[in-house]
């Protein structure tokens, strides 16, 4: 599905802003180092940027990462698989509740476990809901770094109902940790679902009069976006972007369509596709993003099954607290289970799962024991961070909150 790029009539001021660029390069002058971050409210969390500069352009930027120090993957393997779980609410924390589901079927995809249709379907509302909140979050962060105060304002305002249906389900709003390995820590309350649903019939037409009227032929916003940060098709698949990034520069690849999983092959919708990759395309496509993911949640909750929402193995999901209370052998699963974690046979296996950001991937390799001999993360904002350096040359230094903005990274999955 090609996203639409609004016609515009000729504007002048194109023609000024190359005259501009233009005149900025001088072959023969010193070239100026400027220190762009770590402390800066358009770099999106700790990323410190090194550029040399020929007057107002950028001739080199390198991005220089690790100002976190968190050392995730081995918190995983001392820990253990549930145990990590909510660590991972704090790599993309704008969308916590995809990584809680992310890194539990990567961690039952190593050894086969199949969780019911129920638990499934779930997780579909849930990982959808936590993309809409995470493009809410990255559009309305963008339109500010870049000057649009207001619609900062109205996309928080809908990410707070979002927050109120995490918290009516998790008990948490934003660090959630709701899911197990088998299955969900519990199943939705009454009257959830009905509520999801008539917000994700309410959030498109939302985002079209209080983001796209604002924003979409606003002349500041598509003059500061149309051409800029451009990445070509095959300069996205060599950098090996994924998610929106990929998508804005022409090429279909969605992971719930290419390798479907959670039963998404049942449900309809389009994946959004640019055509010339620049960082307006990038927000076309997050735009289209948000109302495709409201198409989701309605066909999951029309056709939400009945049945449990974790495996039915004591030696993999915490047992019934009355069981516990009445039988010794579920009491010992319970005490294994919440002490040395499920006990999963050796294998390994590689699991992606298209996150907001992109392809979030996981590579297990068990041994056994409740804890993984090794545990690998792909993260997307880390691999999109990648092409910082090709998208800021020649540009203008005045291009770089722009350009960070339409790339929406976290850096709390990037140093990992």
């Amino acid at each position: 599905m090609a996203v639409a790029r609004p016609s515009l009539e000729d504007n002048p001021l194109e023609h000024s802003i190359e005259q501009v660029r233009a005149l900025t390069r001088d072959p023969d002058g010193e070239y100026m180092a400027l220190n762009m971050g770590p402390s800066h409210p358009s770099t999106h969390g700790v990323l410190r940027i090194l550029l040399e500069l020929d007057g107002e352009r950028i001739v080199r930027a390198e991005p220089d990462l690790g100002y976190l120090h968190r050392g995730m993957e081995k918190i995983a393997e001392t820990y253990g698989y549930n145990k990590f779980i909510p660590y991972t609410d704090r790599m993309d924390y704008l969308a916590p509740i995809s990584n809680n589901v992310a890194v539990a079927m990567g961690i039952e995809a190593v050894n086969g476990i199949v969780t019911p249709p129920r638990c499934q379907a779930i997780r579909v509302i849930c990982t959808e809901l936590g993309r809409i909140s995470a493009h809410l979050l990255g559009l309305g962060a963008f339109a500010m770094d870049v000057g649009a105060l207001t619609v900062f304002l109205y996309t928080f305002r809908e990410r707070e109902v979002i927050y109120d249906f995490m918290e009516a389900l998790t008990g948490a709003r934003f660090t959630v940790s709701f899911t197990r390995v088998g299955g969900l820590a519990r199943d939705l309350p009454d009257g959830w679902a009905e509520a999801v649903r008539r917000f994700a019939l309410k959030i498109p037409k939302t985002i079209e009069e209080d983001v796209e009227l604002l924003l979409t032929t606003n002349r500041i916003w598509v003059d500061r976006l149309r051409g800029v940060g451009v990445v070509p098709r095959d300069v996205a698949l060599s950098y090996g972007l994924t998610g929106p990034c990929l998508r804005a520069s022409g090429v279909e690849w969605d992971l719930r369509k290419e390798m479907p999983y959670n039963g998404y092959e049942s449900y309809e919708f389009d994946v959004p596709v640019g055509e010339h990759g620049d960082a307006y395309d990038r927000y076309l496509c997050r735009i289209e993003e948000i109302k495709q993911s409201a198409r989701i949640l309605v066909q999951a909750i029309d056709a939400l099954p009945d049945g449990p929402v974790s495996v039915e193995d004591h030696k993999i999901r915490l047992p019934e607290k009355t069981k516990v209370l009445t039988s010794m052998e579920e009491l010992i699963h319970q005490f294994m289970v919440v002490t040395e974690g499920p006990a999963l046979p050796p294998g390994e296996r590689y699991f992606g799962y298209e996150n907001p950001k992109g392809e979030l991937g996981f590579y297990v390799k068990t041994d056994g024991t409740g804890r993984p001999f090794r545990l690998r993360m792909r993260a997307p904002s880390f691999v999109n961070l990648g092409i910082v350096p090709y998208v800021f040359r020649d540009a203008l230094v005045s291009d770089t909150v722009a350009i960070l903005g339409s790339l929406d990274f976290v850096m709390g999955e990037c140093d990992r």
